[in-house]
């Protein structure tokens, strides 16, 4: 009979089995049962108190428990080993017990054994319940197993699609850049400067980063502005300059909709980046009134503008484009953005290594109204 009891998957064969028990006895009858029964892999420790530190150390796929044991007894034991249990998921224990009350099977029960084997045990039945709680076991492991896998393949997958929105929103950003901007370079310097302006802050990593991805769109709105606005070289009239304000509006309905953050908070800059800290922007919000994004997409911005050569400017330099930034904190700009961009441009962090090639249209120039916001 015990031939036919031999475990049929490797898996249950290459279990590894503790047994616990103070009787040698009782040691050495377990483990010539178990040698039977085709298994290799056990480990044996008498003294309860060192049980611990041997589970362990072995790591076992079922642990052989005796509950009447000097110092600590079989409950005892299981206490200890709750959360190690606990955490596993499903690592069972079949407690070997000469107490037939039930009161103390329901103890153990609920204690953390899976099933019992009453001394003297009875080898075939034995085995065959050592043989049901390891195939549970090695089910389990398989299912933790292909869940991790799938998981992986739904953090893989899930990365792919944030890839794939950050790249289909860095496109869309470009377009819009494209139409006014020569290098297209603009959208993505603004993104990276507000990143590094709301780390300065003490945004926390995510939020930067989140501001930073969603900066880039701040003008998406500007596809629906005429060229012969956008592109104007001179001041712009009343009207156009009306047309030109549009742009947030244009920019919000685009965005809106969406489910993701990344899009929630794009929606939010390309509405309130032209809004003043003094509240005589676009839309008349007030100091933090207006989102933390916004206020710093506006000051990015800004000193982007300054700071590069546009249709109908030259550029400036980084301290006088500071300097002309400056005289409107407090009015403009929230003041805490200017000096975290103070702080950027100061610590070296602006502009990156490869931004630094010198301008020839660079040198000092006094930006004048009109310029900065023809181009806002």
């Amino acid at each position: 009979m015990l031939e036919t009891l031999w475990p049929e998957c490797r898996a249950v064969r290459d279990a590894t089995i503790l047994v616990v028990d103070d009787e040698e006895a009782n040691l050495d009858a377990v483990r010539r049962v178990l040698d039977r029964g085709g298994y290799r892999h056990v480990a044996t420790e008498r003294d309860p108190e060192a049980a611990l530190t041997r589970f362990d150390e072995v790591r076992p796929d079922l642990l052989l428990l005796d509950l009447h044991m000097p110092s600590l007894d079989g409950f005892q034991v299981l206490r200890a080993l709750h959360g190690r249990l606990a955490r596993d998921g499903y690592l069972p224990v079949l407690v070997l017990t000469g107490d037939l009350d039930e009161a103390v099977k329901v103890r153990a029960l609920e204690a953390g054994a899976r099933d019992f084997v009453t001394k003297p045990f009875e080898s075939t039945e034995m085995l065959l319940r050592i043989r049901n709680l390891l195939e549970a076991r090695v089910l389990h492991l398989h299912l933790r197993e292909q869940n991790e896998r799938l998981e992986e393949r739904v953090r893989e997958r899930t990365a792919d699609l944030a890839h794939a929105q950050d790249q289909i929103l860095e496109r869309l950003a470009l377009a819009a850049e494209f139409r006014d901007d020569e290098t297209g370079h603009h959208a993505q310097r603004v993104g990276r400067l507000s990143g590094l302006i709301a780390s300065r802050m003490g945004c926390a990593p995510a939020e930067a980063s989140l501001i930073r991805q969603a900066a880039p769109l701040h003008d998406i709105g500007k596809i629906g502005i005429p060229d012969a606005i956008l592109l104007k070289s001179g001041p712009l009239t009343p009207a156009e300059r009306s047309a030109m304000r549009s742009h947030v509006d244009i920019g919000a309905r685009i965005l809106s909709g969406g489910t993701f953050p990344l899009l929630e908070m794009a929606r939010e800059i390309a509405q309130t980046h032209h809004e003043r800290w003094d509240g005589s922007g676009y839309c008349g919000l007030r100091g933090d009134q207006i989102p933390l994004c916004g206020r710093i997409v506006a000051v990015a911005d800004a000193f982007d503008a300054l700071t590069n050569r546009r249709p109908y400017k030259p550029a400036l330099p980084a301290t006088a484009a500071l300097e002309r930034i400056a005289v409107d904190r407090g009015r403009h700009f929230d003041p805490a953005v200017v000096d975290a961009l103070e702080g950027v441009v100061a610590s070296g962090a602006w502009p990156p290594p490869a931004d630094r090639s010198p301008s020839a249209d660079a040198h000092p120039w006094d930006a004048d109204a009109d310029a900065v916001e023809h181009h806002a």
